[in-house]
């Protein structure tokens, strides 16, 4: 099965399980058209057929609860129960049980891309020996360091607070989205978590991601005391490991690895059966592969997501005695190794999507 026919028979899958946006299908295969980042981050299906048969090895690692979808913008900030600014992986739609190394591969491999791709200034080797750093001192470290933006952590904290990330940007982006009314379910999940305020609320269509390109998402705006808030619904689609062997964890494992990660939890994202709704504002979104360039400590941050990767790793009962353990056996390289051997095939991919896709 080539690019074409896996990208063909996933989405007709998936279509069959969620009603898919057509408009934002398209924009998905755009995105795989335009870069080999955006190919990365929007065909996660794709990598689950080529790392087991690339990167063997990997499967031979001990399992954790994983993220699956990991890369470098699968990390944003959110706001904890105590109004904290907190940091780290942000999306967990393709959370599942896994070997350890296949989300740092995933990690290291969307690093190289971005390198090679210019959008980001950093040795490649350098990087991942950042990235496996962080994990392996936080997976040895006797307590988890969660990475809340207060009085620590300034290269993330100058990163989530520069200016694309300013109210007035934020909330414009938003409202110029096209008005749209949200199934009935969505419309009364948004209406449950809104804060009350002004009776007036605007319902808008979303478009945001890559992976999640063709899912439904809706937002609902709304004034509180003269300023605006937002709830979004987004859709949730089956697991991409039923497409690729199977497996019967249908919605995935979201809410458990939420639960289990050792870090501040956001209080206001709620897992539903077929929705994940969550707040929308200033300071509280992902972080984009220009912030990361733009900062001063890239290293850093490389490093801040091999550790916050551990820190939901630790989640697993009795995984940091086994992982500690494989990872002392591991050749100096591995990690960039496999991550060139991942990109090499997603430029590959990415050549016959552009020919035939």
């Amino acid at each position: 099965m080539d690019i074409v026919e896996a990208t063909q028979s996933y989405e007709t899958w998936l279509g069959k399980a969620v009603p898919l946006v057509p408009e934002d299908l398209k924009a998905k295969h755009d995105v795989m058209r335009k870069s080999a980042f955006g190919f990365l981050r929007a065909t996660y299906y794709r990598w689950t057929q080529q790392l087991p048969a690339l990167c063997p090895e990997a499967a031979e690692a001990p399992a954790v609860l994983g993220i699956g979808d990991l890369h470098v913008e699968n990390f944003g900030t959110w706001r904890d129960g105590e109004a904290r600014l907190v940091w780290g992986v942000n999306d967990f739609d393709e959370a599942t049980t896994l070997p350890y190394a296949a989300d740092l591969i995933r990690l290291a491999t969307s690093v190289l891309i971005a390198i090679d791709e210019g959008s980001l200034s950093i040795g490649a080797r350098h990087a991942c020996n950042e990235i496996l750093d962080g994990y392996t001192k936080a997976m040895a470290a006797p307590e988890a360091r969660p990475f809340v933006l207060e009085e620590g952590n300034r290269s993330l904290r100058e990163i989530a607070m520069g200016d694309r990330h300013s109210p007035r940007k934020f909330w414009k982006r938003l409202q110029k989205a096209d008005d749209a009314e949200p199934p009935p379910e969505a419309k009364a999940l948004l209406l449950k978590h809104l804060p009350k305020g002004a009776p007036e609320i605007a319902f808008k269509r979303r478009t945001a991601g890559a992976g999640s390109l063709g899912l439904p998402r809706f937002v609902a705006l709304r004034e509180l005391d003269r300023s605006l808030v937002a709830r979004e619904a987004k859709a949730r689609g089956p697991s991409v490991r039923c497409w690729t062997d199977g497996a019967r964890d249908a919605r995935g494992n979201y809410a458990e690895i939420v639960g289990r990660a050792i870090r501040p939890h956001d209080p206001f994202l709620i897992v539903e059966t077929n929705w994940i709704v969550r707040r929308l504002a200033p300071h509280c979104e992902r972080i984009a592969l220009s912030d990361i360039d733009d900062a001063a400590g890239r290293r850093d941050v490389l490093n801040a997501m091999g550790a916050e990767t551990a820190n939901i790793h630790r989640g697993t009962r009795g995984a940091a005695v086994r992982i500690r353990k494989h990872l002392a056996k591991q050749e100096d390289d591995w990690l960039h190794d496999a991550a060139r051997l991942m990109a090499g095939a997603v430029q590959r991919d990415r050549a016959a999507w552009r020919k035939r896709g």
